[in-house]
């Protein structure tokens, strides 16, 4: 994978599935742009018509506490979202992103990131350059297995291949 260029959207701790994909937004999960429009709402009124392709979602500790709700980093990818970065992660949500081609780093050091910093993600690294503030964070590296999840666009991809290869 490349190296993920684009804006930092930086939240605090505790940010939930209910923030992300708040309830009535996935009735139906046919139409993933209609219900993204709602990713955040109620914490930040502009950040889905905000996001660009490429941008980066930040957060401190706790991201995605709540339900297991894989429209929530599913809202995060559809409206542009190519990596997420937080100190800490709900179990669920961490594995959810890459089920669904997300990469998520766990990076003791995304409270030092501020909103709208230019960041340059090296994935495979674990390295984000914050081209803002001149500085670069060491994140911890994502596992080669997980990696290969990411590579192939998520868990279900990554699966009909591997059993494609074996058949």
């Amino acid at each position: 994978m490349s190296i993920i260029k684009g804006n930092a959207w930086r939240y605090g701790a505790n940010i939930d599935t209910d923030a992300l994909a708040p309830i009535g937004s996935y009735q139906g999960m046919g139409d993933l742009a209609a219900g993204a429009k709602h990713c955040l709402r109620d914490i930040d009124p502009g950040f889905a018509l905000g996001v660009k392709e490429g941008d980066v979602f930040v957060a401190t500790d706790n991201l995605g506490i709540g339900s297991s709700r894989e429209t929530a980093p599913l809202f995060l990818k559809t409206l542009g979202i190519r990596c997420v970065v937080a100190k800490s992660f709900a179990r669920i949500f961490y594995r959810n992103c890459f089920n669904i081609g997300l990469p998520a780093l766990v990076c003791p050091d995304a409270p030092d990131i501020a909103m709208g910093d230019e960041l340059a993600v090296d994935v495979s690294t674990g390295e984000i350059v914050d081209e803002t503030q001149g500085k670069s964070f060491k994140c911890q590296p994502i596992p080669d297995h997980l990696m290969q999840i990411v590579d192939e666009g998520g868990l279900m991809p990554y699966l009909e291949k591997k059993l494609a290869k074996s058949a």
